[in-house]
């Protein structure tokens, strides 16, 4: 489990194919030092398992289901990823549940600063199976980034940016149309299935309730 709060800003030194997957080879100071083969780490908000640790890299495979499905379809040498270790029993919890399971991916529409102000505007366009759980002033994974919606439009959620998490995460390095990893309040999907267990329950017949007990 992650709670979005980026630890460090890592790079792509490397994509290999290696039969049907790809191995990716991260370059990052801090997190190697963290980690031991089969580990567990978020790289921009997909759990990962680390492999082939080294001081200064660690490598990561990725089946062909997450090339497609998460935001390294776009990813290239060079590119800038954002890295999170598991929260530890013992730790703060800085963000919100993050389980590293994207959801959907969306899209970038627009990075910019507000006007006279220090602050930026992140706008990202919602795929209908985030959109469904994502609420006014809810949070939400951006990229492994734990981040709260301040406006909510139709298929399209805007973030406030403050300076430090444009100088801790890669967000500066995304363009408009990029695709970015995105996943949706773990609560929200529990209160979703709930509800929709009532509903079944309720459209039993008396008969039917009997049998089970009710």
């Amino acid at each position: 489990m992650f709670t979005g709060i980026v630890e460090e800003v890592g790079r792509i030194v490397r994509i290999e194919q290696r039969g049907e997957n790809r191995r990716i080879t991260i370059a990052a100071e801090h997190t190697p030092k963290e980690l031991g083969t089969g580990n567990s780490v978020s790289v921009s908000g997909v759990c990962l398992t680390a492999l082939d640790i080294k001081p200064g890299s660690f490598c990561a495979d990725l089946a062909p289901e997450t090339w497609a499905r998460t935001s390294f379809s776009r990813i290239h040498e060079g590119a800038l990823v954002n890295l999170e270790l598991p929260m530890k029993a013992d730790g703060r919890f800085g963000g919100h549940i993050v389980q590293g399971h994207v959801d959907g991916v969306g899209k970038l529409v627009s990075f910019e600063r507000i006007a006279d102000s220090e602050n930026w505007w992140l706008s990202i366009a919602l795929p209908d199976d985030v959109e469904k759980y994502t609420v006014f002033k809810g949070s939400i994974s951006i990229e492994g980034i734990s981040l709260t919606v301040a406006r909510l439009e139709s298929g399209r959620c805007t973030i406030a940016i403050i300076p430090h998490t444009v100088e801790m995460t890669n967000l500066q390095s995304l363009r408009p149309g990029d695709p970015v990893n995105l996943e949706a309040d773990l609560i929200a999907k529990y209160v979703e299935k709930m509800m929709q267990r009532e509903e079944s329950d309720s459209s039993l017949t008396i008969e039917e309730l009997v049998q089970q007990g009710f």
